[in-house]
């Protein structure tokens, strides 16, 4: 029964920490906010193609968790057993616990843009022919996270009418007065975000 536990423990921890990984590349962007990197907010996008084997390993290992818990309350329905009280850390509730906070984990890039603050970009009365286009391609972007962190940093720059970035494409695309705003500073903005332009297509 004491190994039954401290299977069911481990396997509890093992489950949280496969969840953990399954979404640390799109909490390190607000890791990044909280603490002021920049630079370290696309470091771990290269987890990004391995999510879905870290999501398939924390349902196989709390699912068997789960089944070790049920497991070993059907077999101590016995004469033979003692009437030992049961630690926290081995109760259902614990495993409960666990799980809900795996789950939050794992559906953490469906909610994480509701950490950063609303942005908006400069609301200015801009002549037409001022208004110029630049379409960016960006390396880094993993989650809608990294989306929201990257209109913050171009709605900062000064002619900015408006920005709107696509982690699924890697793109974003940006309408800026040219006569207060350079496409260069925009992609400053974006690579001091801690991601990376590689590539730009500047219209009018």
């Amino acid at each position: 029964m004491v190994n039954e536990s401290k299977k069911t423990r481990k396997l509890a921890g093992a489950g949280l920490l496969a969840a953990f990984a399954a979404s640390l590349c799109c909490i390190t962007p607000l890791l990044a906010v909280v603490a002021g990197m920049g630079g370290i907010a696309s470091s771990l996008s290269w987890l990004e193609p391995f999510r879905p084997f870290f999501i398939g390993l924390t349902v196989l290992v709390l699912g068997f968790a789960w089944y070790q818990q049920l497991k070993s309350k059907k077999e101590i329905e016995c004469d033979c057993e003692t009437d030992e009280k049961k630690s926290f850390l081995q109760t259902k509730m614990f495993l409960g616990i666990v799980t809900v906070l795996a789950a939050l984990l794992v559906a953490f890039p469906y909610y994480s843009s509701v950490f950063y603050p609303t942005s908006s970009a400069n609301a200015a009365v801009v002549s037409a022919a001022n208004v110029q286009q630049v379409d960016l391609k960006i390396k880094g972007m993993t989650c809608t996270g990294c989306e929201t962190k990257i209109n913050q940093a171009v709605s900062k720059v000064s002619g900015v009418i408006k920005v709107k970035s696509n982690y699924k494409t890697g793109e974003a695309v940006v309408q800026f007065d040219k006569s207060k705003a350079s496409v260069a500073e925009i992609v400053n903005a974006v690579n001091s975000s801690g991601y990376e332009v590689v590539d730009k297509d500047s219209t009018n």
